[in-house]
C-alpha cells in the first residue's frame, strides 16, 4: 500500500509517469488541509464515513463511489476516523491523456463535465459494480508484473477504464445524488467567474457588485462554503495558474500578468511563500530537467 505524499504547504503528491494507482486503507485522525494536483485524480471510495470537498461542493460518499477532480481543484477529504477509511486512488498525468486521445475520443471528458455541470461525483448502479471492480483488479495486477509487455497492458488496461468513467458520468443521474450532495449555486457561480478571469480586477467589491451580493455576506459566505476567506482563494487559483504557464514557456513578468498580478515583487513574496521557491529559481529548476 501507498500513501500520498505532501510535497508543498497546498500540494499533495507528485507523479512522474503515466498514472499511478494506490489501493489504501487507514484510519485518519488528523484535519487534512485543502490541498491541489497538477494532474487529474480519481478516488473509488470502499469503505468509511467521509464527505468529500471540492471547491465549494460536498460529497458524502456512499461505498463505490466515483469521484473525479481536476487538476488545480482545491479540495479535501473529512474523514470520521472512529471508522477504516479504504479506497483506491487514481493519480493521471495531462500527457497521459494527450498522447492518448483520439479526435473521436477525448479521455478527459468526464473531468471537463465536472467543471461543467459542478458535479464530481458518480454513483453506480449496484448491479453493474462488478465491471468496475474487475477492471481494476486488472490494472492492479498488471502494475505488479514485470512480465513481458506489463507495461503496455497496464496503460490498455487504463485506457479501457477511463473509457467506462466517461460512459458512467455521461449516464448520471443528479437526482439521485441530491441527499449526499449539497453546495450553494452562487458559491460555485463565483468560484466558475473567478476561475475564467484570473486576469481581472477581483477585488470583493468588484465582485459583491456583479453578484449583487453584500460585500460581508460575501466573504463570510464563500468561508462558510470552501473553507477559504475570498482573498487567500483568488490569490492561491492566481499563483497556481502563474506556475504552469511558466512551466509551459512563459517568462515571469508575463506569467504574472496575465494572472492579474499587477505589482512584480509582490507576485515574487507570495510566489515563494505558497511553493517554497522564488520564481526564477522555478524557472531555472525547469530548465535544469
Amino acid at each position: 500500500m501507498s500513501k500520498e505524499i505532501v510535497n508543498n504547504k497546498s500540494k499533495r503528491g507528485y507523479l512522474e509517469k503515466d498514472f499511478a494507482l494506490f489501493h489504501i486503507k487507514d484510519r485518519i485522525n488528523l484535519e487534512l488541509e485543502f490541498h491541489y494536483h497538477d494532474f487529474y485524480k480519481i478516488l473509488i471510495f470502499i469503505s468509511g464515513k467521509v464527505t468529500y470537498l471540492i471547491e465549494g461542493r460536498a460529497y458524502r460518499l456512499k461505498p463505490w463511489d466515483v469521484l473525479l477532480v481536476n487538476s488545480n481543484e482545491l479540495h479535501k477529504p473529512q474523514i470520521d476516523a472512529s471508522e477504516s477509511y479504504e479506497r483506491i486512488v487514481i493519480w493521471v498525468s495531462p500527457a497521459f491523456f494527450e498522447k492518448s486521445n483520439t479526435t473521436e475520443c477525448i479521455l478527459e471528458t468526464c473531468f471537463q463535465l465536472a467543471i461543467k455541470e459542478n458535479l464530481n461525483l458518480i454513483r453506480q448502479d449496484p448491479t453493474q459494480l462488478h465491471i468496475l471492480r474487475k477492471i481494476l483488479s486488472q490494472i492492479e495486477e498488471a502494475q505488479r508484473n514485470s512480465e513481458f509487455g506489463s507495461q503496455l497492458l497496464s496503460n490498455s488496461l487504463f485506457t479501457q477504464f477511463m473509457i467506462y468513467i466517461n460512459r458512467l458520468y455521461l449516464g448520471v443521474d443528479k437526482e439521485i445524488l441530491q441527499e449526499d450532495f449539497t453546495y450553494d449555486e452562487r458559491i460555485c457561480s463565483i468560484i466558475s467567474y473567478i476561475n475564467s478571469n484570473l486576469e481581472r480586477d477581483l477585488s470583493i467589491d468588484t465582485i459583491a457588485s456583479l453578484f449583487y451580493l453584500n460585500k460581508y455576506y460575501l466573504m463570510h459566505k464563500f468561508k462558510k462554503e470552501t473553507g477559504y476567506t475570498l482573498h487567500n482563494y483568488i490569490l492561491q487559483k492566481r499563483l497556481i495558474m502563474a506556475k504552469g504557464l511558466i512551466r509551459s514557456g512563459y517568462n515571469i513578468t508575463e506569467a504574472s500578468a496575465r494572472c492579474g498580478f499587477n505589482d512584480y515583487s509582490n507576485f515574487s513574496r507570495a510566489f515563494k511563500k505558497m511553493f517554497d521557491i522564488s520564481p526564477q529559481k522555478y524557472v531555472n529548476s525547469i530548465t535544469r530537467n
